[in-house]
């Protein structure tokens, strides 16, 4: 019926992202959230050029900016030597270049942005403690399945339910997420325990043979993002998992004491498990369509993710409003958009996790080589596909 809402499943940042969207088409909207209230755990994430092209379209860039930290430069440092390989300057001629500046924000406060627009948004009902399990549907629309035996009726599901979306399971069915062999620990230090050497105003990458270390300032300079990762094939998936200072130590044995100096300084360590999944081409079945980490789950080598889930939910919103008639062809015209621009991150990120983090010996000395050697135009042009703002998905 044309005055059902449309029924987004999951309030993480594309959910609400999709929400805000769709509702400044003119449509209603009804989110979904499994957890009891809506929030995002874990830390910092980056916010290239890309994803404030999408927040622009939202109308939340500047709330975005406002809680942002714009660093200055992509540092690349030897996890083994403490020297460093290269650094990227993304100061004015970067953000003129891409019309956008690269940031790092607290995941949390970026949910907050969004959360806040959508409460402020009558045609949005945001939803907590609906356990979705699959849907159903028919010709005239679809039906979202809790757990409860609710059942929530709009004129389109949307799948925003993550990395083990229950939508996918019952549209794709490809079971468990594929374990990338990596855990990653995540740790936020007060800046004044951060070795004052090391505050730099970057994006910070210590590269390690199966092991490398992230850094960044957050909240206006208040505390430094800590995100550690090794290579140590677990065998079962977690997220969030509490975990003890020297187990996380002990995968960093080797690294440089200016590396080790920053992982003493980490309290209250969580451990996740990185999984990703390999693109497929249905991400639709009937009115129900796949969107973010439902769609096309990540490593995070890339910084892509939510920067992908929020370019998703302007595509979305836009194609659905170029066919106000046609949901069907709208939801076509959206995967045709997002396809392969999702799958070649995907595929992408896995090449930087093997060839940029973790490379060991003589591998090492080639990308310290190649690196060293990349000048800031051709950093700038290698990337320009994923971050200019007139870039656009090739369609399949």
């Amino acid at each position: 019926m044309p005055d059902e809402p449309i029924v987004i499943v999951g309030g993480g940042i594309g959910g609400l992202a999709t929400a805000l969207a769709v509702a400044g088409t003119g449509r209603r909207v009804t989110v979904l959230e499994r957890a009891a209230q809506l929030r995002e755990i874990g830390a910092g994430i980056q916010l290239a050029p890309n994803a404030f092209h999408a927040l622009d379209r939202l109308g939340v860039g500047e709330e975005a900016r406002a809680i942002s930290v714009f660093v200055d430069h992509l540092r690349l440092m030897d996890a083994l030597t403490g020297e460093e390989i290269t650094l990227v300057d993304l100061m004015e001629p970067f953000r003129r270049r891409f019309g956008n500046p690269y940031a790092v924000v607290h995941r949390g406060d970026l949910h907050g942005v969004l959360l806040r627009a959508c409460e402020a948004d009558p045609a949005i009902e945001l939803r907590t403690g609906c356990d979705v399990v699959g849907y159903d549907q028919d010709g005239t629309g679809s039906v979202a399945l809790l757990r409860s035996g609710e059942r929530i009726r709009g004129r389109l599901v949307i799948g925003a339910d993550g990395l083990k979306s229950a939508i996918r399971q019952q549209m794709i069915g490809d079971g468990v997420p594929r374990i990338a062999g990596h855990t990653t620990y995540r740790s936020v230090i007060p800046t004044e325990l951060m070795p004052e050497d090391l505050r730099w105003n970057a994006a910070t990458l210590w590269a390690g043979p199966k092991c490398h270390l992230v850094h960044y300032p957050l909240s206006d300079w208040k505390s430094f993002n800590l995100a550690i990762t090794c290579h140590n094939d677990p065998a079962e998936a977690f997220a969030g998992r509490p975990i003890d200072h020297d187990d996380v130590m002990a995968g960093f044995a080797s690294v440089h004491p200016r590396a080790q100096a920053i992982i003493h300084h980490g309290r209250n360590w969580r451990a996740w498990v990185i999984c990703d999944r390999d693109p497929v081409e249905n991400w639709i079945d009937g009115r129900v369509v796949l969107l973010g980490d439902a769609a096309h789950p990540m490593l995070q080598y890339f910084a892509q993710g939510a920067c992908m889930a929020l370019e998703d939910a302007v595509s979305l919103a836009q194609n659905l409003a170029d066919h106000p008639d046609r949901i069907e062809a709208g939801l076509e015209s959206y995967r045709a958009d997002r396809l392969l621009r999702t799958a070649r991150v995907q595929l992408q990120a896995r090449e930087l996790g093997t060839h940029v983090y973790h490379p060991a010996g003589a591998h090492a000395l080639l990308r310290n080589q190649m690196m060293r050697g990349m000048t800031q135009d051709k950093f700038c042009d290698t990337l320009a596909w994923l971050y200019d703002t007139q870039a656009q998905p090739s369609r399949p």
